[in-house]
């Protein structure tokens, strides 16, 4: 364990400094892993002996394992413009920020009364307004800033505290001091990113985490749990709480599922909700439920178009005016992106004396509000030394006046003079800087902290650490995660205080372990209807294709005069299956199907690596991804780290642009186990409630439609029975029946035989009864609606098919007339392939059609 006498140690860890990384800064920089001596700090000794025991390379090794494990968790961070993708994976530094706990203390009594003063601000700015009054607000600056929502005056939420969550940006000042350099009330991002950050470090690092006995994140989540559950409306006897998330193109995407999924909380997004008689309602698919709280991942402004920004889709029309009824409680409420205005910070100082009667513990950057003439003076004339500001936080870039030319100066006064209600210029102070993990080396970045709180009824509670980015690069002034900003984690440490989770009984307690039961909405249940169709469709195409590859280079049969006829016959059925007309089956009218069955290896490598060919492998996996993400809260750790080794799967398939069939047969084996292993979790690890049953049921229609398409189009014209014999065997190995054949049969391949087991032998999981069935149970355990023993539509399409296939003659099936056609079977397998489809949009229009979104009558549309 860490004790006092190895913080004493800390000459002794230079060496590994010196030896590994030359670590060193600036005279006039402040460090915190050194002081100002160059000595590390005592709190730091015993992790960075740690570090020099385990040696450079270990160090680098678990760096990579980091990596690793995020990269298979799925954290990422979406980067909007970025060349590299969307979805960046999210990046950890391995050397944590460490705060000693004493500093610790007082940093928390600074946020907790900074916290304080802001919740009486918002109350204040949306009630009576006497901070205007007592000239300590100018009218001015409140009013001209966007966040300011004059249709949220006077909405309240139940309790004391109107600021529910908030987060601060800290970082160490000149003067040694934590300063407070921004404030996020809005709806703060990166709690969930924190605590992603520390299970990954924990992981990595698990001796050195516990010895440096580093204070526990899990209490705050709880009071987070906690809070939601106070502030429910007084008439919620066993509150339903949501997180509302943009959806999966927002940047923090990830963080949304991840903190739903922690907390216990259904996810969704602004159509999944609806208004209706004064109240929200979670439109799922056992009808609606009443939602009496909404946590917010949006801003304000999109979240209702009836009275904010009308253009929103995101949204839940009407959802201010239930608000203001008292109906649903926001955290945060909307309209407290107000108190992100830098503008507000000159005048925190007189009002923390009117409202607390003290001064404030944690400073922030001196700044001056441009709408008052003596400091619109100053910052015009002290333009190239300070930073200017738009008071609304995302309306622009922070401005460095240092790195302006004299051209660039004169455009911003006169911008700053046609408008100087709307900027602020601000001291630019350096602040210090913290050990980074680069190329092997510890070098020093300028580092971020973001603490993060959430009230109680007894007062906020704070995170025992925080969300600490660095920037990249050696002297970069801007940490921002949109620029590539690293991420740390914070270790509070040199002390084990348990912290005060304020964690108490309330009178929603017992309702907590049973509130959140039957709230899948109808978006969630179609993107899992769609995960298992396109899981099954990705697999099925892909199991004929590798089949199709032995066939023309592992085994090729050329003495066999039938070898030809029966491979061009499965070329037609890949064609038929992955609907990627015209491909082998070619146009009447041209010999581009001739030539194509007689050189087919560009065609076959397009269905496996065209990302852009709608029904390709490639195209199939994309969409896989996309909707196993939108569900992405639903995923046991297991099935996501499956989930992103068929995303790796892809985005190794784009690089073999310029590979032969020959040689992508180990990434078709590799793809097909991780299929495998998807379905393997899904059918062991996830409850059978109405998420699987509709995930499966997706399963089952695209393996159903799948086997009819092939076998229709192998068999509905009989051919030589040598070719047909060829067939039998190319199509048994695809589906895995193969040995299962030559168990039950013991015969060479016979037609009858074959038709049996896959269509209808009902003990065989890849025949179409024994989809049928699954079908028929799923269909019969549907949410809907009472009715008078009558079967639903859903219902009375899968019996039809059921019965078709038990009533089939196998005899019938395979005779063939009018030449070389098997009229019954053709028959058969369409009408079956025509209620399947039926059945699959008749889900759909049941399920999953929603609403069309309500918009302000004052919205302007084409005529």
């Amino acid at each position: 364990m860490a004790t006092s006498n190895q913080y004493s140690q800390a000459s002794n860890a230079n060496t590994w400094l010196g030896n590994t990384a030359g670590y060193s800064v600036g005279v006039s920089m402040l460090d915190e892993m050194l002081d100002q001596s160059g000595k590390v700090r005592p709190h730091w000794a015993y992790y960075i002996q740690a570090l020099q025991k385990l040696g450079q390379g270990e160090v680098g090794l678990r760096q990579n394992e980091i990596h690793k494990l995020l990269r298979e968790n799925g954290v990422t961070y979406n980067v909007y413009g970025d060349p590299d993708g969307s979805s960046r994976p999210w990046q950890l530094d391995s050397v944590p920020l460490l705060l000693a706990n004493e500093e610790w203390r007082d940093i928390e009594l600074g946020l907790l009364e900074r916290a304080e003063l802001l919740n009486l601000i918002l109350t204040d700015i949306y009630g009576p307004r006497e901070l205007i009054r007592q000239g300590l607000l100018p009218i001015e600056m409140l009013f001209n800033h966007s966040g300011f929502l004059r249709a949220c005056d006077k909405v309240k939420i139940p309790g004391k505290h109107q600021l529910v969550l908030y987060a601060a940006d800290l970082a160490r000042g000149p003067d040694n001091r934590m300063w407070v350099i921004g404030d996020r009330t809005q709806a703060p991002s990166g709690a969930g990113y924190a605590l992603e950050n520390r299970l990954a470090m924990s992981r990595v690092f698990p001796n050195i985490f516990r010895d440096t006995q580093v204070q526990r994140l899990d209490g705050f989540f709880q009071s987070l749990r906690h809070g939601m559950q106070e502030i429910a409306p007084q008439n919620s006897d066993a509150p339903r709480v949501v997180v509302l998330t943009p959806g999966p193109f927002n940047e923090t995407f990830f963080e949304h599922a991840y903190l739903a999924s922690h907390l216990g909380y259904p996810l969704v997004q602004g159509d999944d909700l609806t208004v209706r008689d004064g109240f929200v309602w979670l439109k799922s698919l056992n009808g609606l439920q009443r939602v009496d709280v909404i946590m917010r991942r949006m801003d304000d402004v999109f979240c209702d178009p009836l009275e904010l920004r009308d253009d929103s889709r995101l949204g839940i029309p009407g959802l201010l005016e239930v608000a203001r009824r008292g109906n649903v409680t926001i955290a945060n409420p909307l309209g407290s992106g107000v108190l992100e205005s830098p503008g507000l910070l000159p005048f925190l100082p007189r009002i923390a004396e009117y409202f607390l009667g003290k001064k404030l513990r944690l400073p922030s950057a001196a700044t001056w509000w441009c709408g008052q003439p003596k400091e619109l003076d100053y910052v015009l004339n002290n333009l190239h030394k300070l930073v200017i500001k738009h008071i609304c936080r995302g309306a622009m870039t922070s401005v460095f006046g240092s790195q302006l030319s004299r051209q660039q100066i004169t455009y911003w006064r006169d911008r700053i003079r046609a408008n100087p209600a709307f900027f602020v210029g601000q001291e630019h102070e350096v602040f210090s800087t913290a050990p980074s993990l680069v190329d092997g080396r510890l070098e020093p970045r300028q580092s971020l902290m973001r603490c993060f709180m959430v009230a109680q009824e007894r007062g906020y509670n704070l995170m025992p650490g925080s969300l600490t980015r660095s920037a990249t690069q050696t002297g970069d002034v801007l940490v921002s995660n949109q620029l590539g900003a690293m991420s740390k984690d914070t270790w509070i440490v040199g002390g084990n205080t348990p912290q005060q989770t304020n964690v108490i009984g309330n009178r929603h307690s017992e309702f907590i372990g049973s509130s959140y039961t039957s709230t899948l909405s109808s978006r969630v249940a179609e993107n899992l209807f769609w995960v298992g169709r396109y899981a099954e469709r990705t697999e099925g195409s892909i199991r004929l294709l590798r089949t199709t590859v032995k066939k023309l280079y592992i085994n090729p049969d050329n003495s066999n005069v039938h070898f030809q006829h029966s491979l061009h016959t499965i070329l037609r059925g890949l064609t038929n299956i992955t609907n990627t007309y015209p491909g082998f089956l070619g146009d009447s009218k041209s010999n581009d199907a001739t030539a194509l069955l007689q050189t087919p290896d560009g065609e076959l490598l397009s269905l496996m690596l065209d990302e852009d060919k709608v029904g390709s492998i490639a195209n199939n996996q994309r969409s896989l991804v996309q909707a196993g993400y939108t569900v992405r809260n639903l995923w046991s750790s297991d099935t996501w780290r499956v989930m992103d080794e068929i995303k790796s799967h892809l985005e190794q398939s784009q690089q073999l642009t310029e590979s032969t069939l020959w040689n992508i047969q180990e990434h078709m084996d590799r793809l097909i186990t991780a299929l495998s292993a998807f379905s393997g979790l899904i059918m062991e690890s996830m409850t059978r409630g109405n998420g699987w049953l509709f995930l499966d049921i997706g399963r089952r229609l695209e393996r159903a439609l799948l086997l009819i398409s092939l076998l229709r189009s192998c068999f509905s014209t009989a051919q030589a029975s040598g070719t047909e014999q060829l067939l039998m065997e190319s199509l048994l190995e695809t589906s895995d029946n193969l040995i299962c054949y030559r168990e039950h049969y013991r015969n060479s391949i016979e037609l009858p035989s074959f038709i049996e087991l896959l269509m209808l032998d009902k003990n065989n999981p890849r025949s179409l009864a024994y989809q049928f069935n699954r079908i028929q149970e799923h269909v019969s355990k549907m949410p809907r609606k009472q009715s008078n023993a009558q079967l639903s539509v859903e219902e009375r399409l899968i019996l039809e098919a059921c019965s078709l296939l038990d009533l089939t003659n196998l005899n019938d099936l395979i005779k063939t007339t009018k030449g070389h056609v098997r009229e019954n079977l053709d028959q058969t397998l369409s009408r079956l392939y025509y209620l399947i489809a039926t059945l699959s949009d008749s889900i759909t229009a049941t399920y999953f059609k929603h609403g069309q979104l309500q918009h302000s009558l004052n919205e302007v549309r084409p005529v």
